[in-house]
């Protein structure tokens, strides 16, 4: 997780254009807990199964991951920053996501975790090693807490263009030609969660993990019942952090969404993005500019159909800032860039989606009528 200390001369202005355009009404949500179990420090890696390894690595090699260790079985991914890997995949019958894992704080916070969750901590076979305490969110993903005392050393770096800026002139008499290379992955940033049991998975999260919201998104109409979506960060005290580490919204589906990777700068996201293009993967959105955490961001698609993002320049927040809350549109996702499209949204869903959608709404979960119209509605506006 990238930190920066916090400025503490700066005027804070936690809705003047930092985040959402308003703060809460009385009585919604806190977004946070009085008395977490733990407070992680950040987001470890993303657990995948996969029948191909071998076209795994090829396309995390153009995505711009390094390779930290591949066996017959499994193939971990890292980026350029000193830490832990930010991906495994195993080897499995089918593709799919499996689960998060976070970074435990301090070697006891597994100790503490495992009395209130009833279970055990169990060493992990991971590049270097380490432990971990395995869970069951509410939405059924399992969730892994992890402490690895040994990290991985840092690689080379990608480095930032000099730019030119109004009469700042740090370059001359030199030209600018970024190489067409992969966009080198420096570090996991945070993932997103499609749910159908959104503000119980919200509270396990905050409860359990020590998460606290730094956006609230809701339907038009329906503020009065509640968010349908969070980007919740961790809390490191008065040190900044990501604005978001993991994003849940309310949805049919329980599933992966997408996850994203920091990389140098705009230049890295756009040649890498060419870079991309040329090997025939399919861009799914961008590049463009978030409004909630503000990144630059570009989203492809690997061969599994899995959703992945570029972003650098990301919103730092420190835990003196309350959740901001706004309403859910699909014009209100992006600053600037091309109109979001359909893939990235997922308003074009096959048959198989369509039978999940009837399936929440038969079921005993927070998605009923009035819901789903009103997300369907959020995602044409």
């Amino acid at each position: 997780m990238f930190r920066t200390p916090v400025d503490r001369a700066a005027p804070q202005t936690p809705h003047q254009d930092l985040h959402s355009e308003q703060g809460a009404l009385r009585g919604e949500h806190p977004g946070r807990a009085r008395n977490p179990v733990i407070k992680v420090a950040d987001l470890a890696w993303l657990e995948f199964e996969k029948p191909d390894l071998d076209r795994a690595e090829v396309f995390a090699r153009d995505f711009g991951f390094a390779i930290a260790a591949r066996t017959e079985q499994e193939l971990w991914l890292r980026g350029t920053f000193a830490g832990s890997p930010c991906m495994v995949i195993r080897r499995g019958r089918a593709s799919r996501f499996i689960g998060p894992a976070f970074r435990a704080a301090e070697r006891g916070d597994l100790d503490r975790l495992a009395r209130a969750a009833g279970n055990t901590v169990r060493d992990i076979d991971v590049p270097g090693g380490g432990q971990s305490v395995a869970l069951l969110d509410p939405s059924g993903f399992p969730v892994r807490v992890v402490y690895c005392a040994e990290q991985l050393p840092a690689l080379s770096e990608q480095q930032p263009l000099i730019l030119n800026v109004g009469t700042e002139h740090r370059r001359t008499n030199a030209t600018q030609r970024p190489p067409r290379e992969p966009s080198r992955i420096q570090r996991l940033g945070h993932v997103v969660l499609e749910t159908r049991v959104f503000l119980r998975a919200l509270d396990w999260y905050l409860d359990t993990l020590g998460l606290i919201a730094s956006d609230f998104l809701f339907l038009d109409g329906q503020r009065g019942r509640g968010p349908t979506m969070a980007f919740i960060r961790c809390d490191q005290g008065s040190t900044a952090v990501d604005h978001h580490t993991l994003a849940m919204h309310l949805g049919p589906g329980t599933g992966y969404v997408h996850s994203a990777y920091q990389v140098t700068d705009l230049d890295a996201i756009a040649a890498g993005g060419e870079y991309l293009a040329e090997r025939g993967y399919q861009r799914s959105w961008g590049i463009g500019r978030h409004i909630q955490g503000s990144q630059l961001f570009d989203y492809w698609r690997d061969p599994d159909r899995f959703m992945l993002e570029h972003f650098a320049d990301g919103d730092l927040f420190s835990c003196d800032l309350e959740p901001g809350w706004a309403p859910m549109s699909a014009s209100g996702l992006a600053q600037w860039g091309p109109p979001v499209t359909r893939d990235f949204l997922g308003t074009n869903p096959p048959p198989a989606k369509l039978r999940e959608v009837m399936s929440a709404l038969r079921g005993d979960n927070e998605l009923d009528p009035a819901r789903l119209l009103g997300l369907m509605k959020a995602m044409n506006s």
